[in-house]
């Protein structure tokens, strides 16, 4: 039980704020998980007991469906492991580290290491197989620790209903989880368009453009060519989108950055066009995205 791509998992860089999970009438050993708390909601836990990541959307009523029947399983092992649900649309970049392909997609986090389950859903009792052989491959490596429960709120429908109400994302967000990244960039570029000042079009477009830039893409690989090529500029565009994704903002940035110094004419213009849509990405209320804007005009001029 092992990924099959080496080095593509890389969640260091993801926030470490405290989880804010309080404890609930009951108990429930769910919670959800953040790119700003997942250092210490879902790593640092796994070092104590078994977590589960659920990688699910919004945009997906059978993931939204599906973490009800986790959860369920999820209790009923009474603290043995915990279930981290991972909204893929305003985390993209664990989903981006963990190479997610479409959700749901469930992975288990055993003293830190990720232990790939299995994507789409499964029956109740297929699931706790899957959990029953993850705890079993837990034992062997000495993680037998139980959690306490907590009351991190779970999505239902209104959540999902609230996130959907928008019906000028339908098309794009269609294409976007049938898998078609062309057709859903297309609709959000319509869309943007029409409103150019609109943020939230703005940031999904460039989210769905980075996606459909590395989601085939194999992290050593590129790391290797654009260590060979320093010159190569598309090699060089490539490694660091998938530094963002991966959470390495900022050595995103300085590769570009030093790439624009270094650079002329249309070449440096495609750097600079990509900066700034990985600064939409970021987003720009981000402090690192301000310097590096002071870092790029010191660079361009």
């Amino acid at each position: 039980m092992s990924f099959s791509r080496p080095g593509a998992v890389d969640l260091s860089s993801l926030g470490n704020a405290p989880s804010s999970a309080t404890p609930a009438a009951g108990g429930t050993y769910v919670v959800d998980v953040t790119e700003q708390t997942f250092q210490s909601a879902a790593l640092e836990a796994s070092m104590q007991h078994v977590v589960v990541l659920s990688l699910w959307s919004p945009r997906s009523p059978q993931s939204t469906a599906f973490n009800e029947v986790l959860a369920t399983v999820t209790d009923s092992y009474d603290g043995r492991l915990t279930l981290a649900q991972v909204d893929v649309d305003a985390n993209p970049a664990i989903a981006q580290a963990l190479g997610a392909q479409g959700v749901p997609l469930l992975v288990g986090l055993v003293k830190g290491q990720p232990v790939p389950l299995f994507q789409g859903t499964a029956d109740e009792a297929d699931v706790r197989r899957y959990f029953d052989q993850l705890l079993a491959v837990a034992e062997q490596n000495g993680l037998t620790g139980r959690a306490e429960p907590s009351g991190a709120p779970q999505p239902g429908p209104s959540d999902v209903e609230e996130q959907l109400d928008d019906p000028r994302f339908a098309a794009a967000d269609e294409a976007f989880a049938a898998g078609d990244i062309d057709k859903a960039v297309a609709e959000y570029e319509a869309l943007l368009n029409q409103t150019p000042g609109d943020t939230e079009v703005a940031e999904r477009l460039a989210g769905v453009k980075l996606f459909g830039r590395t989601r085939d893409a194999d992290l050593s690989a590129a790391r290797a060519a654009a260590a060979e090529n320093p010159d190569d500029v598309a090699a060089q565009l490539l490694v660091a989108d998938l530094d963002v994704s991966g959470g390495h903002v900022q050595d995103a940035f300085d590769r570009l950055i030093e790439l624009v110094r270094r650079l002329d004419g249309d070449e440096r213009e495609t750097v600079r066009e990509r900066l700034l849509e990985l600064f939409t990405v970021v987003g720009i209320a981000d402090p690192r995205v301000a310097s590096a804007r002071r870092a790029l005009a010191s660079a361009l001029f």
